[in-house]
């Protein structure tokens, strides 16, 4: 079995999206220690912002005619739609930021695009674990309801493009203890981090126990 995690965080070692995933893979490698885990840090690792539109001038030049840039830029799109399709599971950890995905996420979702093609199900019925993080609330009644266009963005990439068999983890108010302003909210921050740890640590083991 080969296991695709995705990363997108800048935060480095203080990623909230990222501990959850640690969390999903802690689990799965405790039962299943012997299995292909394939990573892809976006935030630490971006893909380049031209590369999109370098591939898609290229998908549309002769072959014979295209330049280095471009045939560079195809063979990455390649590359990242293979390691979708060659992934059996995934656990994607792709924060909101600026209320929607943040640039390296879309450079990633275009090139797979390209490289595997507009209609290509590169996750087909393949079980994926989306671990989501905001630093405020948009829950209803909440000053930000509404502001959240990074969510159903992904269940549309995920699920209505990519097949994916898709659970989403969420984790609100994570700049409560960052933010002063967000004080009166440490003892639902704290509830809410607890709860998608509890629910990360539940998906690994549902990964790793899935038929």
């Amino acid at each position: 079995m080969t296991l695709l995690r995705i990363d997108a965080s800048i935060q480095g070692p203080n990623s909230a999206s990222s501990a959850l995933a640690d969390r999903v893979l802690e689990q799965f490698t405790a039962l299943r220690p012997d299995e292909t885990v394939v990573s892809r840090h976006l935030g630490a690792h971006p893909l380049p912002s031209d590369a999109w539109q370098t591939a898609v001038f290229g998908g549309f030049t002769p072959e014979a005619d295209r330049t280095p840039q471009q045939v560079e830029a195809l063979a990455l799109a390649t590359t990242i739609a293979d390691e979708l399709r060659s992934a059996d599971a995934g656990v994607f950890a792709l924060p909101l930021y600026n209320w929607g995905v943040s640039q390296h996420v879309k450079t990633w979702i275009d090139l797979a695009i390209i490289g595997g093609g507009p209609q290509a199900q590169l996750l087909q019925r393949k079980p994926v674990v989306l671990l989501t993080t905001r630093g405020g609330a948009y829950g209803p009644g909440m000053p930000k309801e509404g502001w959240d266009h990074n969510i159903e963005y992904l269940r549309r990439i995920l699920v209505d493009v990519w097949g994916a068999d898709l659970t989403v983890i969420e984790r609100e108010f994570t700049l409560v203890g960052v933010n002063p302003a967000l004080d009166e909210f440490t003892e639902v921050a704290a509830m809410l981090k607890k709860e998608a740890e509890e629910a990360a640590a539940d998906a690994g083991v549902a990964l790793a126990t899935r038929p």
